[in-house]
């Protein structure tokens, strides 16, 4: 028999109305007005309809290869969870994260009660969610660097390509840098707490206001509670963010070359539409980006020379496939758990 612990409730209140009036106001606009701007809905649809059947089992293939790895990152966390418990977690929350206007903190709450459920303590739990998205966090940060640098090695960048590669190829190995130091030590998990502490103070005074963040102790708490899983398990949980990743990317792949043909930008090109317009998710008007991620795929697509309307074809084929099928498995996971835990 299962653990048992208290079921999450979903509840509403003015912060998710809000966010759903927001999130609405966003979705209508980016899709009845930007999208329409950038390709046709009827040339698009006929782009999808007219795809040869080859395309669409590479599509179902890859749609069923980003359900299954969505999952490593909690595996390769919490190896003692095992897959199947780790799928419940991990659909569950990304329905209610990606579904819910404002369902960040929701999806938070139903994580730590599901794997409380699963018999892992608080402790391991808030290890295992921190790492988690830290890593999704960096990994979202570092591919439009190797995007650009990509771009920049197949000649298909120009003189600001090589720039924006340099810097964010300093600026990514400067943050990976600090944090492999606060993870091997704690004194200078302090003394770069401290530091922040004397920024932040310092840019209190300037517009004469006192900020009082205590880095230090949050970057100590921060560093006792994951530094053990991550010196032990660092390679693992690395190569299970990046592969989520790609594996979203090759389903954009796939999508643009199904629609476009002989005529499709390159996979360099498309990976670099990926990585940047991926950014944007972390911008928290809806969840998981939906509307505003799509538009500046699109338009990135397009930039590289895709035509406008088999390139709002492809977007689309990659938000059905990559998003509907884990809000409609994470429902069902979250309505077993439910009936289990009662």
């Amino acid at each position: 028999m299962e653990p048992t612990a208290p079921s999450p409730e979903l509840r509403f209140g003015r912060k998710q109305i809000l966010a759903t009036i927001l999130t609405l106001a966003v979705v209508v606009v980016v899709f009845a007005e930007v999208l329409p701007k950038l390709g046709d809905y009827d040339r698009a649809w006929e782009a999808i309809r007219t795809m040869p059947p080859v395309w669409i089992l590479a599509l179902v293939v890859a749609t069923v290869g980003v359900v299954v790895v969505y999952v490593w990152p909690y595996t390769a966390v919490l190896p003692d969870l095992g897959y199947r418990r780790a799928f419940v977690v991990r659909q569950t929350s990304f329905a209610i994260s990606n579904a819910i206007p404002g369902g960040g903190a929701i999806g938070l709450g139903v994580q730590y009660a599901m794997l409380a459920g699963y018999g892992i303590g608080p402790g391991a739990a808030t290890s295992a969610i921190g790492i988690t998205g830290l890593w999704n966090t960096l990994v979202t940060l570092g591919l439009p660097v190797f995007a650009a640098a990509a771009l920049v090695v197949a000649g298909e960048a120009s003189g600001p390509a090589w720039i924006g590669a340099a810097v964010g190829l300093v600026a990514l190995t400067g943050i990976l840098g600090a944090f492999a130091a606060i993870l091997r030590s704690e004194r200078t998990a302090r003394r770069i707490g401290a530091l922040v502490d004397g920024i932040v103070a310092r840019i209190g005074a300037a517009v004469g206001k006192h900020f009082t963040v205590d880095a230090a102790q949050a970057l100590l708490r921060f560093r006792a509670s994951i530094v053990d899983v991550v010196l032990a398990r660092w390679p693992r949980i690395t190569a299970a963010n990046v592969t989520q990743q790609l594996a979203q990317f090759a389903v954009l792949w796939i999508a643009v070359a199904s629609v476009a043909g002989p005529t499709a930008p390159s996979g360099v090109e498309v990976f670099a539409a990926y990585a940047f317009a991926r950014l944007l998710s972390f911008v928290p008007v809806t969840p998981g980006g939906l509307g505003t991620v799509d538009a500046a795929m699109a338009a990135i697509l397009q930039a590289f020379g895709m035509a406008g309307d088999l390139a709002l074809a492809a977007v689309l084929i990659w938000r059905a496939t990559t998003y509907f099928p884990q809000i409609f498995l994470g429902a069902a996971t979250f309505v077993v758990w439910r009936r289990r835990t009662r």
